[in-house]
């Protein structure tokens, strides 16, 4: 049984070596740049299609405009919030820090 395991083995081995040394070759340059496409469409596009199946599932939990919420009521917009039951700024020139780099 030992010697049929390291048999398997070796013969593993033997095609790891041949496939990783024997069959590769350096690529044209029309086949470097189809495989640079490649390799920075796919993440675009799974991102994408992500990005596409995340809207959907969230579309269903609360609706498109918010329709499913509990709380429909809105507490800050914009650069307003709603603090202790008083409508402040935050941001640039407001509480909680934000530079005003514009000036």
């Amino acid at each position: 049984l030992t010697r049929a395991l390291r048999s398997i083995h070796e013969r593993h081995e033997k095609i790891k070596h041949t496939v990783h040394t024997a069959w590769r070759y350096p690529l044209p340059k029309w086949g470097q740049y189809a495989m640079g496409c490649v390799y920075f469409t796919v993440p675009i596009v799974g991102g994408w299609c992500v990005m596409q199946w995340a809207i959907s599932k969230s579309v269903d939990e609360i609706g498109a405009r918010g329709e499913k919420l509990q709380y429909k009521r809105l507490q800050g917009y914009g650069n307003k919030t709603v603090i202790d039951g008083r409508e402040e700024k935050i941001g640039a020139g407001g509480k909680y820090g934000g530079g005003n780099f514009a000036g």
